[in-house]
């Protein structure tokens, strides 16, 4: 069986607050954790189980630094144009692709305050009054998860109406993020080809499933 923690999350990660300092997981309170996780997990043992997948990674956290359930936001903020609907979109800064604004929720947070702060930070479109609807909870497949740590996360979407494209809100990457734009996005077929034709670019692992379903939705709801 595969043990791997990456070296980051011992030194990185824990001078920088986004990993536990534990190394050993059975000093967790898994009763605290449990609580208040989105997706219930069983513990074995002293160790936390992946509800949803087996990633190959039996022990350790792999890339993330959180034992366990992370909770995290993602934006998913769309345009209408006159050359179709656009998404917001990221690029990240560890080179695993183009992904949804978004992030760690803190301890506490709402995740739809988590989700539009997240955003600017990201791309730097702050959107006052905007209307946002909060979806469920879900996994994500996150290639720097492993069996004993992996991501949730919780889609905020808000919709701008309907714009000339050469009057859309400008989007700079910053942050956790390299560049920032829209994507054309009238279905994921759509996405993908113009994150491939445009930059050179595909969709985060993560987000794929997510983009897809959600994208598949909002194309039945106009139709």
């Amino acid at each position: 069986m595969t043990t791997y923690t990456h070296p980051d999350v011992f030194d990185r990660g824990v001078r920088e607050g986004w990993a536990d300092p534990q190394t050993d997981p059975t000093q967790i309170d898994w009763a605290a954790r449990q609580a208040c996780a989105a997706i219930p997990f069983a513990v074995i043992d002293g160790r936390p189980v992946n509800p949803c997948q087996s990633t190959g990674i039996r022990y350790g956290r792999n890339q993330l630094g959180h034992w366990g359930e992370q909770l995290a936001a993602d934006a998913v903020v769309t345009v209408d144009t006159d050359d179709g609907r656009r998404l917001a979109m990221v690029e990240r800064v560890d080179g695993h692709g183009w992904a949804l604004p978004g992030g760690y929720v803190e301890p506490g947070e709402d995740p739809a305050r988590a989700a539009v702060r997240e955003l600017a930070e990201e791309s730097g479109l702050v959107l006052d009054g905007a209307l946002w609807q909060v979806h469920p909870a879900r996994y994500v497949p996150d290639p720097r998860a492993s069996d004993e740590a992996w991501m949730v996360t919780v889609p905020a979407a808000a919709h701008l109406g309907t714009v000339r494209l050469d009057s859309l809100p400008a989007l700079v990457g910053s942050d956790d993020a390299a560049r920032a734009a829209w994507v054309r996005a009238d279905s994921y077929a759509v996405l993908v080809a113009d994150l491939q034709a445009t930059y050179q670019g595909r969709v985060f692992a993560a987000h794929q499933a997510l983009l897809q379903d959600l994208l598949t939705a909002a194309a039945e709801w106009r139709s």
